[in-house]
């Protein structure tokens, strides 16, 4: 049985069972003055503001995941205007969710949280720390990448591959070299192979297009999806057509993830794939673990490929009792403006 999440990277490694994705880099929005600007008070009639509910409401679940996911819809969307939620969670009593937070003001590049982040660069916790370096870094202080540059060394696996993580958002090319390092050392757990693979596609490095095509012939489907997604950040022709080939998989899960890499590489050619959920009766004959496996990597394709005839399935996504598969489709929902491409 697959066994996937709808995150990549950072929460996989240090928790388990979550992950989170995507390296945008997107432009801060204030005011003159320096604050964020006010959203207006959300309605309950609209798709978009249901979503931004969704998301809200995600940021104060009492499940450390659900929190987790919901900071990395925010950074992935660019809603800069519920980073003052995320802020707030820079002090959460769950590392995984501190981490993903600063990671996030990383991202977006939210300077109203600096004084944050620098508290956080003193914490005990490595990984949170390095995670505040990033942060740091995307904030004009350069000296902090060597922080998490250094822990590619780590004994610690967790640490490891955080940092080789985080050495993929940087968008430094010099940080291949490290990459490629872990990649080959003996010491490296699998999972801090997996992520190096990644960051490196991350970085643009197309020496590992090989790595990457051996995830995807694996015999597990939980690779296959892991090279599936190293592929769409590498982003090349080759990538593209390796991805396309993924599209006739035997496993629904793993067609899914090629549509969406597919999808936010500008090719909707996956599209059938993602209807086929619709319009068939696969649905009934799995499990309900299974069902919002399914359901939550639809929800993504659609964000990705954002068509009118995939988009309009959204509001019945957005009413499902799963908290993770309305999260998933409240990030659709944000990523296609509420409408169709």
């Amino acid at each position: 049985m697959i066994r996937i999440t709808w995150l990549a990277g950072a929460v996989a490694c240090l928790c388990a069972t979550l992950t989170i994705s995507g390296c945008e880099q997107p432009a801060p929005v204030f005011l003159s003055d320096g604050r964020p600007p006010e959203r207006p008070a959300i309605d309950g009639g609209n798709l978009e503001s249901q979503a931004l509910r969704v998301v809200i409401e995600g940021l104060a679940d009492p499940d450390p995941r659900i929190r987790t996911n919901a900071v990395e819809v925010v950074a992935r969307t660019k809603e800069v205007l519920l980073m003052p939620k995320v802020q707030r969670l820079l002090h959460d009593p769950i590392a995984p969710v501190r981490f993903l937070a600063a990671v996030a003001v990383g991202d977006l590049e939210y300077a109203l949280a600096r004084n944050d982040i620098i508290q956080l660069a003193n914490e005990s916790d490595a990984n949170v720390k390095m995670a505040a370096a990033y942060a740091l870094m995307k904030l004009g202080n350069a000296d902090s990448f060597k922080v998490f540059r250094d822990a590619i060394a780590s004994e610690d696996q967790t640490v490891r591959a955080n940092a080789a993580l985080l050495l993929g958002k940087s968008g430094r090319r010099d940080a291949v070299r490290f990459l490629y390092w872990a990649l080959r050392d003996d010491a490296s757990a699998d999972k801090v192979v997996l992520q190096a693979a990644e960051s490196i596609a991350m970085l643009g490095d197309d020496r590992i297009y090989p790595k990457l095509w051996s995830r995807l012939i694996s015999a597990y489907a939980d690779d296959r999806v892991l090279g599936i997604r190293a592929m769409g950040a590498l982003g090349t022709e080759e990538a593209k057509n390796a991805l396309i080939t993924m599209l006739d998989d035997p496993v629904l899960e793993v067609r899914l993830a090629a549509a969406a890499e597919l999808g936010k590489m500008g090719d909707p050619i996956g599209e059938p794939e993602v209807l086929h959920v619709f319009k068939s009766d696969d649905l009934a004959d799995m499990d309900p673990q299974g069902q919002q496996r399914v359901k939550v990597l639809t929800a993504l394709a659609i964000g990705e490929i954002g068509s009118k005839s995939l988009t309009k399935h959204l509001p019945e996504l957005m009413a499902d009792p799963s908290r993770q598969v309305r999260l998933a489709a409240a990030k659709a929902v944000l990523q296609s403006g509420g409408n169709g491409r």
